[in-house]
């Protein structure tokens, strides 16, 4: 048994925020550790959603696993599902 809580990243899409924020408040509630993609309030430039893409591998990095929320594993983008 790890001395620590577990810790999941959560993937989706950002257009499915109201789900990624109910599974990172559910999964908080049971005693996770939980990475989500980042949210911006406004249009972000093609910069920014590359830094935050590569943000996200890192998310998947620390994480003791995945969870997939919002969208279907077939349309995961290969990245992010062979970075996991």
């Amino acid at each position: 048994m790890p001395n620590r809580p577990e810790i999941v990243c959560i993937c989706g899409s950002t257009r499915f925020a109201d789900e990624l924020r109910a599974a990172n408040r559910d999964l908080t509630f049971a005693g996770i550790i939980v990475v989500a993609p980042g949210e911006a309030d406004e249009p972000i430039t093609d910069d920014q959603k590359a830094m935050l893409g590569g943000l996200h591998l890192r998310k998947i990095d620390l994480a003791d696993r995945v969870r997939p929320r919002g969208t279907s594993v077939q349309r995961l983008s290969v990245r992010t599902i062979m970075a996991a």
